[in-house]
């Protein structure tokens, strides 16, 4: 039986899962909010720009310690654990587990196309579609199976990253000498490269559409070569963390507990040494590359369970208060929150809007992350007592089931 306050309702919806998808949803706005407010690299180091007082530093610091990739980790775990539910109560109802789940995948990679041309650049939604497809082949494995094939994808991707990042570092060649040059440049607030982001985000809509659809078309079908490994292994790490328990809420509390403080101990004694040693390097570009996408990615996965076993036990400690629904009321319109945020924090930042670009500082940034929190947690309870689903919710169901789908409760 299922823990007290992490019950099934609605039939097949799982409190402590849509909880802890609110949280993942939340979480992901404090990734993105630099990249939505500044030039790419001012996101990965304060050196760019953003800001250089102590407060700019010290909140990059927490934000690399326990945000970035924290939440894009359980963000993507999640994807696994509800597609995974989905495919069980399709099977479970005696229809076509394969049908329903590519038909909402195929519908997903469409939103996902047209999220990334038409409104912002960071759009992971065609990822997420292109690698939920792939994950239906290992629907059957065993929790342990499934946490091992993530790993090693993870792993694998690990390991090319930094292969190449050694090798832009010591190999001589003129050519990779080059393309060292132009690595670093980027992260210097005055370069060609940053100037030009600064002039583009400062502009008019067509503008940025038009450099979306021609200079970075590509860019949905490249980032599956780049990061479809290492997303794949975590949404297969999310569908174990479901099939073993965690998710589907049937941990008992003490061994929740114990789970959260190892693995957010650990990430968090781990990641501060990547930090310290960071800083001794003056924050260098590649120094700051390589422990982001190779150092940490490790503990990252690993603090990414933690903060499920986090999210899970406060559902289940806290079931009955008011923030927590709220939070699990945004979770389940986390499609509509995502899209949501995106046209809010364009909309704020872009030259077609308010144009904030480059002018607010990392730290004000924050400001902007709890006003877009606390729209989620006003909207999404009084919506979801009226309504089924969310809209982009009820969108995506109807479009994938080829047939308009009752929105208003009876």
């Amino acid at each position: 039986s299922r823990i007290t306050g992490l019950d099934v309702i609605g039939g097949s919806r799982i409190t402590g899962l849509d909880v802890t998808r609110g949280f993942a949803v939340m979480g992901i706005l404090l990734m993105n909010i630099i990249a939505f407010a500044w030039p790419q690299p001012v996101y990965t180091t304060p050196l760019a720009g953003g800001g250089s007082g102590p407060a700019d530093l010290a909140i990059w610091a927490v934000n690399y310690v326990l945000v970035d990739s924290k939440f894009r980790g359980l963000f993507s775990m999640m994807f696994g654990a509800s597609a995974l539910l989905v495919i069980d109560n399709a099977a479970a109802s005696e229809r076509s587990a394969a049908r329903v789940h590519f038909a909402r995948m195929g519908v997903l990679a469409l939103f996902g196309l047209l999220h990334f041309f038409f409104i912002w650049w960071g759009d992971i939604l065609f990822l997420y579609a292109i690698c939920g497809m792939a994950l239906f082949l290992f629907r059957d494995m065993t929790a342990r199976a499934l946490a091992t094939t993530g790993s090693i994808l993870i792993a694998l991707h690990t390991c090319f990253y930094g292969a190449s990042l050694l090798a832009m570092r010591t190999m001589n060649s003129p050519e990779i000498a080059a393309s060292y040059a132009d690595f670093v440049s980027q992260f210097e607030p005055g370069s060609p490269a940053y100037a030009k982001e600064m002039a583009l985000y400062g502009g008019d809509y067509a503008s940025i559409f038009m450099h979306r659809f021609i200079e970075i078309g590509s860019h949905p079908f490249s980032s599956i070569a780049q990061f479809g490994f290492e997303t794949l292994g975590l949404m297969l790490i999310g569908m174990a963390l479901f099939k073993g328990g965690l998710l589907a809420g049937q941990w008992p509390p003490e061994r929740m507990a114990m789970w959260r403080n190892r693995c957010l101990g650990l990430g968090l004694i781990a990641n501060s040494m990547l930090l310290i040693w960071l800083a001794t390097n003056g924050l260098d570009p590649w120094a700051v590359v390589m422990a982001t996408f190779v150092g940490s990615v490790p503990f990252n996965v690993i603090m990414s369970i933690g903060y499920a076993a986090l999210f899970m036990g406060l559902a289940q400690r806290f079931a009955g208060a008011e923030i927590i629904a709220r939070v699990a009321a945004a979770g389940r319109a986390a499609f509509t929150n995502y899209i949501g945020t995106s046209l809010l924090m364009t909309s704020l930042f872009y030259g077609y809007g308010l144009g904030l670009f480059g002018e607010v500082s990392r730290t004000a940034c924050y400001l902007f992350v709890v006003g877009a929190w606390m729209i989620m947690l006003l909207w999404s309870k009084p919506w979801l007592t009226r309504f089924a689903y969310g809209p982009l919710e009820w969108l995506w169901r109807s479009l994938a089931r080829w047939q308009v789908q009752p929105l208003r409760k009876n």
